[in-house]
């Protein structure tokens, strides 16, 4: 994934929920992300990193703050109106890491990423149930699956 950030100028601003002159994007997925919400007229609103989820960190024990990617307000094909809690990743961080023959600075790394986003997502999908919403993770399958 190509890292970059700036600032997203959605063409319909009305759509967003927060200030839309200051919506800040962390990678070009994310981008491509805000680009179909801002473009898809079945997403009615949508924001970005607008609340959070707590959670409590495998690695420290500790309860932090989980910030989901986005959260959409969509009009299904059948007509329901759905909330939406997205977070955007690559799909090589959506499972856990498989060992090689040597355990590796890169693959302690890989493990330790993979048990805290899991106990974010579990935290998330927790929170969503609680608050009659879906809870979604977008991979490049998703993002990239029509060019």
């Amino acid at each position: 994934m190509k890292y970059h950030k700036g600032k997203f100028k959605p063409t319909n601003p009305e759509k967003y929920v927060g200030d839309s002159n200051n919506i800040v994007y962390r990678s070009s997925w994310e981008l491509k992300f805000m680009i179909y919400c801002d473009t898809n007229p079945n997403v009615l609103q949508y924001a970005s990193e607008e609340i959070f989820i707590p959670y409590v960190s495998p690695v420290d024990n500790k309860v932090h703050r989980y910030f989901p990617d986005f959260l959409m307000k969509v009009k299904k094909a059948n007509g329901i109106i759905s909330k939406i809690l997205v977070e955007v990743k690559p799909k090589s961080q959506t499972k856990p890491p498989v060992p090689g023959k040597r355990k590796t600075k890169r693959f302690l790394n890989e493990v330790k990423t993979w048990r805290v986003n899991e106990s974010k997502w579990k935290q998330a999908e927790k929170f969503c149930k609680d608050h009659n919403m879906e809870f979604m993770i977008i991979t490049e399958d998703h993002l990239f699956k029509y060019k």
